[in-house]
């Protein structure tokens, strides 16, 4: 469905005819259903946005709590970017042996291009574009001062071969891997100890293929925890836009111990049966603004989190200066805004607005359990809509898990 005469076709708050709101699109879609309102070209969901291959994000640090008022507009984190010059050195994948046939493994093209890349770090960054084509890769690792920018019809395709996601040592806030003993798989897409990191395009797709994934943990034949789609790992100045992610192996997007993260206009999807796929997590990380996304999955669509029982109490890294704002979809198990149960480094400072949660077990729920120490203080909730959810707001335990029986 166009978007197109909107606002003459359907009524939004009394009004018929005026101006059409992200919410308002956002309470269509879901009253259609997103297939139905977009069809399955999910990439035009943010055409009108205007990034381009040669469009570069600056991050700015964010002072203060998280949360900002643009002039004379709504309350937006896009004031923290201006247009500054490209990256210094813009290259193809195509350009280190990438074929987009969705056959060819492209892991030795991604980690190529990434360790070319590093050598601009400090003169004047660099850029990896994926053009139009299905780009099935393994994991590969992101590097400082740069963009991964893909293109209209481009689309990276997680590898089904479980030797290309790597095994690396558990978070030390969770002191092993979250659903296994010992260490756990990479996500597709990592970094660590990075800055000023862009993933944008112009309507690109990350496609994690989780189903292998999944059907490991329903057969409980797991034998190291999932990897994420995107990990970033003590990082700052952090910019995810503009793209579809789908069909996570586990949670998305993971920043933890990051600061200055804005992860915004993103369409995050995966079958509203698939175990343990939240849409955004941010964990023991601080100045983070999430905004004008819609989610759906098999578990929160957002959960901010500070690591897990005596792991995160020693690791003591909170999450502060949260905002999650224009934020829909549905999630017929879990929250539209889950906080903890993992906060035993402690999370305060959160703001919900503007939340729009349909067809879901809860609207937001702030959880903890037995033995996780920590706090969840100074959290604002305002604008939030929902329809046919079981409980709006719920204070409860969690899954009662913990990481061995230190507790």
């Amino acid at each position: 469905m166009a978007l197109e005469g909107l606002a003459g076709q359907y009524k939004f708050g009394g009004r018929s005819g005026g101006s059409v709101t992200l919410l308002d699109i956002a309470k269509l879609v879901l009253r259609l259903g997103f297939r139905q309102f977009f069809g399955e070209d999910f990439g035009s969901i943010f055409s009108c946005l205007q990034i381009t291959k040669n469009t570069i994000f600056p991050i700015g640090s964010i002072t203060g709590r998280a949360g900002f008022t643009g002039p004379g507009g709504p309350r937006t984190c896009s004031g923290l970017f201006t247009e500054v010059q490209p990256r210094k050195m813009v290259k193809s994948i195509t350009q280190f042996g990438g074929l987009g046939d969705g056959r060819t493994s492209n892991t030795a093209a991604f980690r190529r291009a990434m360790e070319y890349m590093k050598n601009f770090r400090q003169k004047g960054g660099a850029q990896l574009n994926v053009p139009k084509g299905r780009w099935l890769t393994g994991s590969f690792n992101l590097t400082s001062n740069f963009t991964l920018f893909l293109e209209d019809g481009a689309v990276i395709l997680g590898s089904q071969d479980p030797e290309e996601w790597p095994i690396i040592q558990p978070l030390p806030s969770y002191g092993r891997g979250r659903e296994r003993l010992g260490g756990r798989h990479i996500s597709l897409i990592h970094g660590d100890s990075l800055t000023n990191v862009v993933i944008t395009g112009n309507n690109g797709t990350i496609d994690g293929q989780g189903k292998m994934w999944w059907d490991l943990w329903w057969n409980r034949t797991l034998k190291h925890t999932r990897g994420h789609l995107v990990e970033l790992i003590n990082s700052n100045n952090i910019l995810i836009s503009n793209l579809t992610f789908l069909n996570s192996p586990f949670w998305t997007v993971h920043p933890v111990y990051c600061s200055n993260v804005v992860i915004k206009d993103m369409t995050i999807l995966a079958p509203l049966n698939a175990p343990n796929t939240d849409g955004i997590d941010p964990d023991s990380s601080t100045n983070v603004c999430i905004e004008d996304c819609y989610i759906e999955s098999g578990d929160d669509l957002v959960a901010v989190k500070s690591g897990w029982d005596q792991y995160g109490i020693a690791t003591s890294r909170p999450s502060v200066n949260i905002t999650i704002r224009r934020v829909s979809g549905t999630t017929p198990t879990c929250s539209g805004v889950g906080i903890g149960s993992e906060m035993s480094g402690g999370i305060r400072n959160v703001v919900v607005e503007d939340l729009y949660v349909r067809d879901s077990a809860a609207g937001v729920r702030i959880k903890t359990d037995k033995g996780r120490g920590g706090y969840i203080r100074n959290i604002i909730m305002r604008n939030l809509t929902m329809e046919r959810v079981k409980v709006p707001i719920r204070f409860s335990r969690g899954a009662n898990d913990h990481p061995d029986e230190k507790i």
